[in-house]
């Protein structure tokens, strides 16, 4: 049984499996074992049981709706021929309908930090077995935000992808137009990992897309909206936890933005406060229209509710909610993301039972208007609060923005140094994020004039730093290139000189990673130097000059364009580089 105690420390140490057997309903001995050589391989997974496995019962947390299905969900066959291992099927509210945890007839699933505190849900048992490492990842499902509030109070990653981009085929609906198959793991490189390896357009999906992801991270310098009005209900530890949380981006180069919240929570309220609730009645309106005894209470009332809206009414909201979009579409003209609570506030499972409708609305308080508007969503840790609760923010983006918000929540959630979820195993080292093109590495242009152009002696000291070749092109006409005597391995000197002295040199222009320069630079020996060149192209770099001082006795070799034709006219004399 759970073991009950208010000490989230004393829950840190305990055993992960033998905890909360409601966060499962199906356990078989035996997994359903991956490819071993895909990308994926060693990784054990579970499901939600809304989402189909070959063989096993789906039941959606209702026994009279179970049935046996003849092949997987999609998502699930696709991490099988990725190579993870399927090791059950997890609890969840009752045809995902609900973000506490608490409204299936297997039993409310606890809190994995502190078991008196509710779960979050809908996607409940996979939020759970995640984060007390009986699984490396876990699928949920995500409408409203059940794949996310379960992350941000069990102190793990809740990834919603942008709709469409994981097939839903073999999923239960919801509310199908909007439903996304969402991901939990310990790590944001775990859930992007997973991602990569479970998107794919479905055409028998019929919300199946096939999505352009932005390639290029935020960067280090980054803009992110906050609502103008927050609402924690009467919880003060989490409002400093989010203060906190604000705190640490703008640390990390974030400037926040005050955004009109107004739109989005219209939006929020529009979900099961209008004809959209008819969404969620037609997603299984054959088994509730004969089975609704079947269905638990607050799950009965409000798949029910749905039957009362024409459509008629449908049409009326679905207009609301476009212009919704179109003014919430403003606020994205000056920042890059949004940034949120997951959740306002934690309750206990006893809380929960005695106010289920109330208290399950305000754990949605910013989650409900996300898939509505198209947008993807990434829940990570932030903090063990004042009291030893978990508390997570949610980075939100526009559709496509999936890798960019993996990108900045790594960095973030990595600055927390928190465990992974209950486990108190820290956080490896961060990973880099599938489908982003990696940051630009500063560096700086070079140009080089003699032993260090390619297939020269000293050509080395560039390549063993990294340095690649950008150009070969010819300096300004303000030089002349001299063959400096006694040097080893022989070196020209090149002297600026007045306009209308000089002549055009080749050169090779070099990118040098800016790190490696000053290693570099310090192998530059007397007489020679590193200054500014000025290119034929008008442009200047850095590069190889001569004290004036030294060309006493040099020669005088400018009409020949380079040191490579240098070179060459003193080949018979086959001149040795040591």
């Amino acid at each position: 049984m759970v073991q009950e105690t208010t000490s989230p420390d004393a829950l840190l140490t305990c055993t992960p499996a033998s905890w909360a057997p409601q966060a499962w309903i199906h356990k078989p001995e035996t997994s359903l074992i991956g490819d071993a050589q895909g990308p994926l391989a060693g990784l054990r997974f579970a499901v939600k049981d809304n989402i189909d496995v070959a063989g096993w019962p789906t039941t959606a947390a209702c026994p009279s709706f179970a049935y046996t299905p003849a092949s997987h969900a999609k998502a699930v066959q696709m991490l099988i021929d990725a190579g993870a291992s399927l090791v059950g099927k997890t609890n969840l509210d009752q045809f995902a309908c609900g973000l506490s945890g608490t409204r299936s007839p297997h039993g409310a699933v606890p809190n994995a930090i502190n078991a008196l505190y509710v779960s979050g849900g809908s996607s409940s048992g996979s939020a759970y077995a995640v984060a007390t490492g009986q699984v490396d990842f876990a699928l949920g499902t995500d409408t409203a935000g059940s794949g996310r509030v379960p992350a941000g109070l069990n102190n793990i990653v809740g990834l919603k992808p942008s709709r469409g981009l994981i097939s839903a085929r073999g999923v239960v609906p919801a509310a199908q137009s909007v439903d996304c198959v969402s991901i939990f793991a310990t790590t944001v490189a775990r859930a992007a990992q997973v991602l990569a390896a479970a998107m794919e357009h479905d055409p028998a999906d019929p919300y199946s897309r096939s999505l352009s992801l932005a390639s290029e991270p935020f960067g280090q310098r980054f803009r992110f909206g906050v609502p103008d009005t927050l609402r924690f209900f009467g919880d003060a530890v989490a409002s400093d936890a989010f203060a906190q949380a604000v705190a640490q981006l703008e640390a990390m180069g974030g400037e926040a933005v005050p955004i009109n919240y107004t739109p989005l929570a219209e939006c929020a309220d529009m979900l099961y406060g209008s004809a959209l609730v008819a969404a969620r009645y037609a997603a299984v309106r054959d088994f509730v229209d004969t089975n609704e005894d079947a269905l638990i209470e607050p799950v009965r009332s409000i798949l029910a509710s749905g039957r009362a809206h024409s459509a008629a009414d449908l049409v009326t909201a679905q207009t609301r909610l476009s212009a919704l979009a179109q003014q919430a579409k403003v606020m994205w003209h000056g920042v890059d993301l949004l940034v949120v609570p997951t959740a306002p506030t934690h309750y206990t499972i006893e809380a929960m039972q005695a106010d289920p409708v109330a208290l399950n609305r305000n754990l949605g308080e910013y989650t409900n208007f996300v898939n509505l508007l198209d947008y993807a969503a990434l829940s990570v840790p932030s903090s063990l609060r004042a009291d030893g609760l978990p508390f997570g923010i949610t980075l939100i983006g526009r559709c496509g923005s999936d890798w960019q918000l993996a990108e900045l929540g790594q960095r973030f959630h990595h600055a927390t140094n928190l465990p992974q979820g209950a486990t108190g195993v820290p956080l490896p080292p961060m990973q880099t994020i599938p489908g982003l093109k990696p940051e630009p590495v500063p560096s700086v242009r070079v140009a080089v004039v003699g032993a260090h152009l390619s297939g020269m002696p000293l050509n080395s000291q560039l390549t063993e730093r990294g340095a690649t070749l950008v150009a070969r092109t010819h300096t300004a006409a303000l030089y002349r290139l001299y063959a400096l005597p006694n040097t080893t391995p022989p070196k020209p000197g090149l002297l600026r000189v007045a306009p209308g002295e000089g002549e055009a040199i080749e050169v090779e222009v070099w990118d040098m990673p800016l790190a490696h320069y000053g290693s570099f630079v310090a192998l530059v020996p007397s007489p020679l130097s590193i200054g500014t060149l000025q290119l034929a192209d008008g442009g200047s770099v850095q590069g190889f000059l001569c004290e004036p001082l030294a060309l006493q006795g040099a020669n005088d070799i400018t009409p020949l364009g380079g040191w490579r034709a240098y070179i060459a006219s003193i080949a018979p004399q086959q001149l040795a580089f040591p």
